[in-house]
């Protein structure tokens, strides 16, 4: 199993997506708000179709609270990011690693990224790229990940 960590997700469909990856793969996902949307909104509902009642999720009230309860998981933290040159596919994952993305406008905080700023990875893009959208981001380390310990 995998964790999924969305630092506040902005856009219900792609919440309601990621949601559904996580099942997919049974993988946890968790919520840190605040987020800017209701978690049973109609959006969230039906971009994760049936699979949502079947979703491991857990929603934080803040980062400091994940933190807390988590932060002897750190060095296992993965920080997706356009601020570094490292590419996901260089990095090592194992069975219960946590992969962090952050808001789809403003990404993840730099203070959340110090925690282990080796644990930054990016998803290579061409010269006119600046982001992907974030469901598709997850699926895309996500599935690495799994290649990585099958």
């Amino acid at each position: 199993m995998f964790n999924i960590v969305l630092v506040n997700p902005e856009i219900p469909q792609n919440t309601g997506s990621i949601g559904r990856i996580c099942v997919n793969t049974d993988s946890r996902l968790h919520i840190i708000k605040p987020i800017s949307f209701d978690l049973s909104e109609k959006a969230v509902r039906r971009a994760g179709m049936d699979y949502w009642k079947l979703l491991d999720l857990v929603v934080w009230e803040s980062l400091s609270d994940f933190l807390d309860a988590n932060d002897k998981y750190k060095d296992r933290f993965f920080f997706a990011t356009t601020k570094t040159d490292k590419p996901y596919f260089q990095a090592q994952f194992q069975e219960g690693d946590f992969f962090f993305f952050g808001g789809e406008s403003c990404g993840l905080p730099i203070e959340l990224m110090q925690k282990k700023l080796d644990n930054m990875v990016t998803i290579p893009m061409g010269k006119n790229g600046r982001s992907l959208n974030l469901s598709v981001a997850v699926g895309i380390v996500l599935y690495d990940a799994i290649r990585q310990n099958i």
